[in-house]
């Protein structure tokens, strides 16, 4: 019997071939300029090679005041997307899906990447860089919407086959859902439904710029892991909102700058410290199959094409993101209904051909020891593995 982990799965209008996400993050493989290079495809390749049925790119800013690292790409502007394209074109002969992640970085920008004050929601000092940002104002609200549209537009013109809102861990969208960085006394703060109001906006926007059939996906914190910050009960409510809204997927993780290291995620020494994040994906799903009707995508009709029969079931498919390493825990995951599909980034930097030798049976545990040295400046890598010069 076909395991789950291996059938395709449709978000929106797009196919993927199996359950296995690479998550994203930073890779650091930019050029001088931000312009990604031919070694960011080489990366990308090699988790298409590997299987790895949908990619989600690195953070990609949406606007010049929106960097929040060093050597990360940008999309703020259509002289990005030629580049993008060539990108693209070293993955169309693998079967796989690749979104592009758009962001901001807020009040976790980085001034002296992005030479200005950074803005946020509410000026709630940030420990990491000792700043305090300036509040948004109106306009800077309306102008970071049509920014993330663009981007996404921009997307679509590279050949990307969606994009990823990022409103997790601090940026500038989770901030704003967030009660601990959001303070705001007018209709962009204070209640569930108004500190939602902007990825709402953004989503809406998103799709007058490319249309339906372009999927949308988004990051969402499911726990900002801090005192007076946001919580999974409000979270279900946001996924709710985004799901009628018409979202793609959500996937579904949790903390901010300001609380790492995080009790949310803990040392994973056993499969029982896997998956941290897997209740509050299921509880997500659950508040998403309540918007759509009760889906999963059921035992396949032998009369239908995989087309056909991924798209039956959920509408509004969860991704379950959180130090994932065991195969167990990710047929568990599928089966018990707690998400749709598996996201992993540091087993992927490590292996990235982990979903081969795990459907050929050659492994059932990544090899990642959760040492968090990934990254570098000049490009993540497993540092188990050796440094590159």
């Amino acid at each position: 019997m076909l395991s789950e982990l291996f059938k395709p799965i449709k978000l929106g209008t797009m196919l993927v071939p199996n359950r296995f996400v690479r998550s994203a993050t930073n890779e650091s493989l930019t050029d001088k300029k931000d312009y990604v290079t031919d070694r960011l495809a080489d990366f990308y390749e090699a988790l298409a090679r590997g299987s790895v049925g949908l990619i989600i790119t690195g953070y990609a800013y949406v606007r010049q005041d929106g960097k929040s690292s060093t050597s990360q790409a940008a999309i703020y502007d259509d002289k990005f997307i030629p580049a993008y394209k060539t990108v693209i074109e070293r993955l169309r002969p693998y079967p796989i899906r690749i979104v592009l992640q758009i962001a901001h970085g807020g009040r976790q920008s980085i001034p002296a990447a992005c030479d200005s004050k950074p803005i946020a929601p509410s000026p709630v000092p940030y420990p990491l860089t000792k700043l305090t940002p300036r509040e948004m104002t109106e306009e800077d609200i309306q102008e970071i919407t049509h920014s993330f549209a663009r981007a996404a537009r921009r997307a679509r013109e590279a050949g990307f086959h969606g994009v990823q809102l990022h409103a997790a861990h601090g940026y500038l969208l989770s901030q704003f859902i967030s009660p601990f960085t959001n303070r705001r006394k007018d209709k962009w703060g204070g209640s569930v439904e108004n500190r939602a109001r902007i990825i709402l906006e953004i989503l809406k926007a998103c799709r007058k710029e490319v249309g339906k059939e372009f999927p949308i996906l988004i990051k969402l914190n499911s726990d900002d892991c801090i005192e007076g910050g946001l919580k999974v009960e409000e979270a279900v409510r946001i996924a709710s909102m985004l799901g009628q809204a018409g979202i793609d997927a959500v996937e579904v993780s949790g903390g901010i700058g300001d609380s790492f290291p995080s009790a949310c995620r803990p040392d994973i020494k056993s499969m029982k410290e896997e998956a941290y994040f897997a209740n509050n994906a299921q509880k997500i799903k659950e508040a998403l199959e309540g918007t759509f009707g009760k889906g999963g995508l059921g035992s396949p009709d032998p009369k239908k094409t995989a087309d056909q029969s991924a798209s039956d079931g959920c509408l509004c498919p969860v991704i379950c993101v959180g130090g994932i390493r065991s195969r167990e825990v990710m047929e568990s995951i599928i089966s018990t209904g707690k998400a749709d599909m598996v996201s992993m980034s540091r087993p992927f930097i490590r292996e990235p051909d982990l979903v081969e030798k795990i459907r050929k049976g050659l492994t059932d545990r990544a090899a990642c020891i959760s040492c968090n040295q990934c990254w570098h400046p000049r490009g993540i890598r497993c540092a188990q593995l050796g440094t590159r010069d």
